[in-house]
């Protein structure tokens, strides 16, 4: 059986920003994010990242420059090695309503058609609501990291005393989420 973890990309990978990461350039992993992305893969985890990109419905960068900094993505990461599963994401604006913008279930339908897997007890990682929210969709387990949008995510869920949070485990970053998974895949494997 494939053992997969999703991740939302900015915030949990990358260096989000108010004003859309653009280009290659702009693109800024969160430090110890690909180490952590590396050590998950070596742990027997697949990848795959879930993302809404509406700069390019807003016309702020085109595929060509989502596929660059994709392409800088995968190149750090095969340096160690490592390949995703997929990268599968939305082009929409949230006025657009698509199916695929989470937190709908769009993006996560076409991972696991892709991959042929269903979704059930699957680590997926956000630092949104919306991301969590797509996670439920398909019973995912939500996990929320306080890098990027998170610690405003996890404050208001607790103002808001959001039972969503009864289920989500919250970590400091990518990094951390990395240590628990892999902590979590080595008991399993014991067993």
């Amino acid at each position: 059986m494939i053992k997969l973890i999703i991740l939302d990309r900015d915030g949990v990978i990358n260096k989000d920003s108010n004003a859309y990461v653009k280009t290659a350039a702009e693109w800024l992993p969160i430090p110890g994010s690909i180490d952590a992305i590396v050590r998950l893969s070596r742990s027997g985890y697949k990848i795959a990242i879930a993302t809404n990109q509406s700069g390019i419905g807003r016309g702020l960068f085109s595929i060509d420059a989502l596929d660059a900094m994709h392409a800088k993505l995968n190149n750090l990461l095969l340096l160690h090695g490592v390949t995703l599963a997929g990268i599968f994401y939305c082009p929409h604006r949230p006025i657009d309503k698509c199916p695929c913008r989470k937190p709908a279930a769009g993006l996560l339908d076409e991972i696991s058609e892709t991959l042929d897997i269903h979704l059930a007890g699957v680590p997926l990682v956000g630092d949104s609501l919306r991301d969590l929210q797509a996670g439920i969709t398909h019973q995912c387990m939500p996990i929320l990291v306080r890098t990027g949008k998170g610690a405003e995510t996890e404050k208001a869920l607790h103002e808001q005393q959001n039972s969503l949070l009864q289920h989500t485990k919250i970590f400091d970053d990518l990094a951390q989420t990395a240590d628990y998974l892999c902590a979590l895949n080595d008991t399993a494997t014991l067993l």
